[in-house]
């Protein structure tokens, strides 16, 4: 099973697919990056973006996003490059594959679970048993999800930017909701324009934080301070699962 120990919850004040626990996560995240355990979820993330589209990073903006992710956390140039090349194969590694889980949580909240593994037995063993262990289980709930493309921007990077005229903008290229934050920006759009909005922001020299596909909840709900804190005792556990890349939830 997945070792639990504490290490990050998320926590920001606008909504997201990863509701408000986000930015807090991210930067507890690079915080502890030291820990072997991120530097293989990366490297596991990069290997599998070098994979289905190429090791051009000009080229695979995925590979490009998961690249800056890393960096972002410290791992060495070196963990970098051995990831892009055994996603190429010009090294040999283990088959990884991307598996998704949904479930439910503690206080009912619903669940997307990204896993990337080269044994599917025991990462379905080590899910579901983090579920069981927080009062939930695997189940169906992928209809209240939604695929978008998600771009977060630190808001002090923008400065004195007219934040009226920036929305507008983003709106006219495609982003079909914006979030601001008391910390940070969150870009919604479909998957088509993540990319080329990504792509403006950068020519504006407008420092991203992340760009990804990340599953959004249709319907979501609020937590009181206490059903909170059993909410991100779980979501610590599964960042503590070397198989689990990612989580997305309908906690707002």
């Amino acid at each position: 099973m997945c070792p639990i120990r504490k290490w990050g919850s998320r926590s920001d004040n606008i909504m997201s697919g990863h509701s408000k626990w986000a930015t807090t996560k991210r930067r507890k995240g690079a915080q502890d990056a030291k820990r072997g355990a991120i530097f293989t979820k990366l490297a596991k993330i990069v290997t599998i973006a070098a994979r289905e589209k190429g090791g051009d990073l000009d080229t695979n903006f995925n590979l490009r996003m998961a690249v800056e992710r890393a960096k972002q956390a410290n791992m060495p140039k070196d963990n970098i490059e051995r990831a892009i090349k055994k996603g190429t194969g010009e090294i040999e590694s283990e088959q990884i594959e991307e598996l998704i889980y949904e479930g439910i949580g503690p206080e009912n909240s619903q669940f997307i679970v990204k896993c990337l593994t080269d044994n599917r037995n025991r990462s379905a063993a080590s899910v579901r048993h983090l579920f069981t262990k927080a009062g939930g289980s695997l189940g169906a709930v992928m209809w209240n999800f939604e695929q978008k493309g998600v771009i977060r921007i630190e808001k002090a990077v923008m400065g004195s930017m007219d934040m009226d005229e920036f929305e507008l903008e983003m709106i006219d290229l495609g982003a079909d909701d914006i979030e601001v934050g008391d910390e940070e920006i969150v870009i919604y759009t479909g998957l088509d324009n993540l990319q080329s909005i990504n792509k403006v922001l950068e020519d504006k020299h407008i420092k991203i934080e992340s760009a990804e596909m990340e599953y959004t909840a249709k319907e979501k709900q609020d937590l009181d301070d206490e059903a909170g804190e059993r909410l991100a005792n779980f979501m610590e556990a599964l960042d503590d699962c070397e198989d689990v890349a990612d989580y997305y939830t309908n906690v707002r």
